[in-house]
């Protein structure tokens, strides 16, 4: 029941969430949707070790997912849009 991979790729996408913020690439509305983004691969992520086995198919899924989030975060981190200095 142990997906330290996808674990350790969560970890990852958390610190980049959080430097985009600190660096005011990431705007409050692209933090959110990023947030969220990360809360439902975790909600995957313990339905599939629900049942106390994760299948490939499963883990495989949990990855397309973060492989998803990681371009999601790329590109909001990349556009341009920069938080205003006083927020």
């Amino acid at each position: 029941t142990q997906t330290p991979k996808a674990n350790a790729r969560q970890a990852a996408q958390q610190v980049r969430i959080a430097q985009g913020v600190k660096s005011g690439e990431l705007t409050r509305g692209e933090r959110r949707a990023l947030k969220t983004e990360q809360r439902h691969i975790r909600r995957v992520e313990r339905r599939a070790k629900a049942d106390g086995v994760v299948t490939p198919r499963e883990k495989q899924k949990i990855n397309r997912k973060q492989n998803r989030a990681n371009r999601h975060i790329i590109r909001q981190k990349n556009d341009g849009d920069k938080r205003p200095n006083n927020l």
